[in-house]
């Protein structure tokens, strides 16, 4: 019997490799079908070459689209690479590189759960791809899948001497990842009364130091651009586009489409902190229960929330998050949420030139903001779980 089993799971992974596979040249195929221009990956590239050139970084404007830099320094350096090969094979490697971190971010996604089957990592890619961030992520050649890994792999392992690593890789890239060091402060504070700060700590000092060393060695090669970009354009969100644009799934595009306004301003700063200081603390709170796999995604959720432009490539977090409903009991909502990063229907809406995101009716405004509202409802699930593991605490106490 015991041979049969061994057999028979051994059979299983042939079995899942090969309908990932096909799903993934499926993919490829639909995505050369559709012509898709990879337009981020040629704004790197540009970066990279105006890196390599000397040239003004931030009065940069690439592809026909006109697009400007808008990463920090650190950022141009790494694309400096992507100006060896030529065009097409440069798109060929993105997306070859995007599919095999896809099956990365499902591994590292599943070991957060607790999950450890070869075979089921291969099932969930072969469907994660098809999901509308992911297509949208490889149809842009965007960084987003990269940054998830780096900060999964920070987090779904025993803290050693690299933690902090991939978090402040991926902040010093780009800024968003950078809530990942204030959630792990504010764990090691909150814990400090137990007085087992220290792991969270040793954390976020390792992710600060590392996000500090790559702004540094940025500002040592590139000193007028750091300058720039540290001193101005941070500020400058307007220059990423438009916040009531459709693809913009944070709370500030949902707030601009709700009050027909391109500016939400104070309304939104109100929501905003309250957002960020409910999700942390959920955060928080599933990290001192032991529950890192709802402590990892409500601190990604929380930062796509709050974070001024969350397109809707950004929202690769899902893949974490539909696993960990799975996980933990919520099998209803995570085919739900499933369905709604599949439907696409964000685009079923007017969107594009006029701006006819000012001007949507209820229905359009709904579909919309799915994504900003499955973030809202993780982030309730999340809560209600630690209030009924808490309730489960004080009951075995008082017995």
């Amino acid at each position: 019997m015991t041979v049969i089993a061994f057999s028979a799971v051994h059979r299983r992974v042939p079995v899942a490799l090969t309908a990932c596979l096909v799903s993934f040249a499926a993919f490829w195929i639909a995505q050369r079908a559709a012509h898709v221009s990879m337009l981020d990956l040629m704004v790197y590239r540009a970066e990279g070459a105006t890196v390599r050139a000397g040239g003004d970084l931030y009065a940069l404007r690439a592809t026909w689209a006109q697009l400007p830099a808008t990463y920090p320094p650190f950022a141009a350096l790494l694309f400096t690479p992507l100006t060896l090969p030529d065009t097409e094979s440069l798109r060929t490697l993105a997306t070859a590189g995007n599919l095999a971190l896809l099956v990365v971010l499902v591994r590292l996604s599943l070991r957060l759960v607790g999950h450890t089957r070869v075979a089921t990592v291969w099932w969930v890619s072969a469907v994660a791809v098809w999901c509308e961030p992911v297509w949208t992520t490889l149809r842009y050649g965007q960084v987003n899948l990269l940054l998830a890994v780096l900060v999964l792999w920070d987090l779904a392992r025993r803290p050693d001497r690299w933690a902090g690593l991939g978090i402040g890789l991926a902040a010093a890239v780009k800024l968003t990842p950078a809530l990942f060091v204030v959630f792990l402060l504010a764990t090691g504070v909150v814990a400090h009364r137990g007085r087992r700060s220290g792991p969270w700590l040793r954390h976020a000092r390792g992710a600060a130091v590392t996000f500090a060393g790559a702004t540094a060695l940025a500002a040592a090669v590139l000193p007028y651009d750091s300058w720039r970009f540290w001193t101005h354009m941070v500020f400058r969100t307007g220059r990423v586009g438009y916040a009531e644009e459709t693809a913009n799934q944070a709370l500030r595009g949902v707030l601009a489409r709700l009050l027909h306004t391109p500016d939400p301003g104070a309304v939104w700063t109100a929501v905003a902190a309250v957002v960020a200081g409910a999700g942390l603390a959920v955060a928080v709170v599933a990290e001192l229960r032991g529950e890192r796999a709802w402590a990892v995604t409500c601190c990604a959720v929380t930062a796509l929330l709050v974070c001024p432009v969350s397109w809707s490539h950004h929202w690769v977090w899902c893949v974490p998050a539909v696993l960990v409903l799975a996980a933990r009991g919520h099998r209803a909502v995570a085919v739900g949420t499933l369905l709604v990063f599949c439907s696409y229907a964000l685009w079923w809406v007017p969107h594009g030139p006029g701006r006819p995101e000012l001007d949507q009716d209820g229905i359009e405004f709904t579909l919309s903001g799915l994504y900003a509202a499955m973030g809202c409802l993780f982030l309730g699930l999340a809560a209600a779980s630690g209030s009924r593991g808490r309730s489960r605490g004080q009951a075995v106490t008082n017995e």
